[in-house]
């Protein structure tokens, strides 16, 4: 077991160790965790995954990635804000996602207030929390790891202020960890640059 420093994996690479319980957690610690994500419809997709994942364990909605994305029209902001109760009916239906009536509803509503943004101002927002990296040290273990953070709780707060649902600081501050706002990958791990093995 870890003492929550990084682990060699398969390859000899060293991890984050919540990365090495699943092939699939390894790619996406490898190819998207912390990785700069833009774009409006592209943040609504993470914005509206971490939501979901309130309460649950992340690889849950991994797993089902391609469901949700086929469920809310690959989360296009413009697409899923049309959505109808018929269409809302059918997301509680279907099994191929989390069937949260609040979380769903959440999302529909999201949408509709992100419809009346300007293209780009989702992304700014949200991008205008990211905390300078020069001030955080790369974290040594996963108890440097916080799960909120002065940043996270601004976030929040203006994204709730503009009208936006199941935002609250620890689901703001994984949406920043998710999109490369902050880089909490471990001093030793591969992804900070290739240093792990």
């Amino acid at each position: 077991m870890s003492d929550g420093q990084a682990l060699a994996g398969p390859d000899g690479a060293r991890r984050c160790p919540w990365a090495l319980s699943t092939p699939d957690y390894v790619t996406y610690h490898d190819e998207e965790w912390g990785r700069p994500v833009h774009g409006d419809d592209a943040l609504f997709e993470r914005l509206a995954l971490e939501a979901f994942q309130s309460g649950l364990s992340w690889i849950t909605i991994l797993r089902r990635r391609t469901g949700f994305r086929a469920a809310f029209a690959g989360f296009e902001i413009a697409k899923v804000a049309e959505f109808t109760d018929e269409d809302r009916d059918r997301l509680l239906a279907d099994p191929g996602i989390i069937r949260n009536r609040a979380k769903i509803d959440a999302t529909l509503a999201n949408a509709r207030v992100l419809a009346e943004w300007e293209p780009g101002e989702l992304d700014a927002l949200i991008w205008s929390h990211a905390p300078d990296p020069a001030g955080r040290p790369a974290p040594r273990t996963l108890a440097d790891v916080p799960a909120v953070t002065p940043e996270s709780t601004a976030l929040s707060k203006a994204l709730k202020k503009r009208g936006l649902r199941f935002v609250g600081p620890t689901t703001a501050y994984a949406l920043m960890q998710a999109c490369g706002l902050v880089d909490d990958h471990l001093q030793t791990c591969v992804a900070r640059g290739g240093r792990g093995r």
